[in-house]
């Protein structure tokens, strides 16, 4: 079970001016550094198109173009814990400013890459490079936007300083949702494999700029501020305190992290494109319903974080996961004989997925504050790597005999969820 101490005084200030502000330009910057890490997977069809062999077998060219979307989360640990090494030592702006650095670079690069028939070989490896320095940057972005929202709210509304958060990074999600939609509505998919394309990992790079720009912005937390002032930081490498005195954190943050990542990789990012290649769904009607869904998350998110915040994480993560699960597994059987129900349903499903709103300020709440950074970007990134990282590759592949895979894992993965609920307690005050 997990637990942390809040300072009394902390936890019962009112929220001032100032906390919204930090909420709303952190949301804002993490939404536009969000959208350079997913805007990937919503050209996920057109990338594969051009990246690969023309005569490769459908299947292995879906496989291999979302195995390298994957990529980006497979090293996600390492960005990570760098990150959140230095976090937990030197500051936590510091890492949330330099995060987006190494985030908007490699986007603006995969916008200016050649293809397949243009050098071969060296186009996937390059992209896969590019995915890779995102996936380091990621790994620093996420946890550390949780990690500093949470330290700058009072601690009886880190529920909604948090969901607000992934809210925001959840609107990168719609960004990216719009931007292909947009793209799919002025041109024909052969225009769009003609160049237009790149045009939204060139945005992202401007984007990138835009998020450092509003950083500026932003103070050190005050509980950092008020550790490095008693000199009460780490005393040894701050993992190392995760891994020796917060396992039992560890394990439950990294099973939380799982049904995070299997709403979001799953419901969220794959789906459009299982839309359709399963249903055959036009582009523009599955992106426009994915927009739906995104802003269907993004509400969920806020509300799941408030009530996680009113009646405690347990009930919020347990509920939460089985409406999630009921609602997967309505909308994925009911749109093979009615796809006509797509748009509610997926908007639906979206709301739902809005649980995931929950998971960080429990995640945030399981470490003290001297290793917070190191033990929940260990936790969450790890888990990410693991479960988010393999997820399109397992339901690819699950695909070829189960048409209904997505529905199948996201459902295993919320029960996981509910268990895991059970071993979550209110934070001490």
């Amino acid at each position: 079970m997990i637990a942390t101490a809040v300072p009394p005084a902390t936890a019962s200030r009112p929220l001032t001016g100032q906390d919204y502000k930090t909420l709303a330009l952190a949301a804002l910057g993490g939404a536009l550094e969000f959208y350079d890490f997913i805007i990937f997977v919503f050209f996920a069809n057109v990338i594969g198109q051009l990246f690969f062999p023309p005569d490769m077998p459908e299947w292995l060219r879906t496989l291999q173009t979302f195995g390298i979307f994957a990529a980006g989360y497979v090293v996600r640990p390492l960005g990570g814990i760098v990150m959140a090494h230095f976090g937990d030592l030197l500051g936590r702006k510091r890492m949330f400013t330099l995060s987006i650095l190494l985030m908007s670079v490699p986007t603006l690069a995969i916008g200016l890459l050649p293809t397949y028939a243009s050098i071969g070989l060296a186009a996937p490896m390059l992209l896969l490079l590019m995915r890779v320095l995102q996936g380091a940057a990621v790994g620093g972005e996420v946890p550390g936007a949780w990690v500093f929202v949470s330290e700058h709210v009072p601690a009886r509304h880190t529920g909604y300083a948090c969901g607000v958060l992934t809210a925001g990074l959840t609107v990168g999600i719609l960004l990216g949702s719009l931007v292909a939609t947009g793209l799919n509505t002025a041109y024909l998919p052969a225009e769009v494999l003609a160049g237009p394309w790149r045009w939204p990992f060139l945005l992202g790079g401007v984007f990138g700029l835009a998020s450092m720009y509003l950083r500026r912005w932003l103070h050190e937390t005050p509980v950092f501020a008020e550790m490095a002032q008693r000199q009460a930081l780490a005393a040894e490498m701050p993992l190392k305190t995760v891994l020796r005195s917060h396992r039992a954190a560890v394990a439950v943050s990294m099973l939380l992290t799982w049904m995070l990542s299997a709403g979001i990789v799953v419901v969220i990012l794959m789906t459009p494109a299982l839309l359709q290649k399963m249903y055959h769904i036009d582009a523009r009607t599955s992106l426009l319903a994915n927009t739906l869904a995104t802003v269907g998350l993004a509400l969920g998110c806020i509300c799941y974080g408030v009530m996680a915040d009113r009646i405690g994480a347990k009930p919020v993560l347990f509920i939460g996961a089985l409406l999630l699960a009921i609602c997967t597994w309505v909308f994925y059987t009911t749109l093979r004989v009615q796809p006509e129900w797509l748009l509610p349903l997926y908007g639906l499903t979206g709301f739902f997925v809005g649980v995931v709103g929950a998971v960080p300020c429990v995640l945030v709440q399981a470490f003290p504050p001297q290793v917070r950074f190191s033990g929940l970007s260990f936790s969450y990134n790890l888990s990410y790597a693991i479960f988010g990282g393999l997820t399109p590759m397992v339901v690819t592949l699950m695909l070829k005999n189960e048409p209904l895979a997505p529905a199948f894992y996201v459902i295993a993965v919320c029960v996981i969820g509910m268990l895991t609920a059970l071993f979550v307690r209110k934070a001490q005050t």
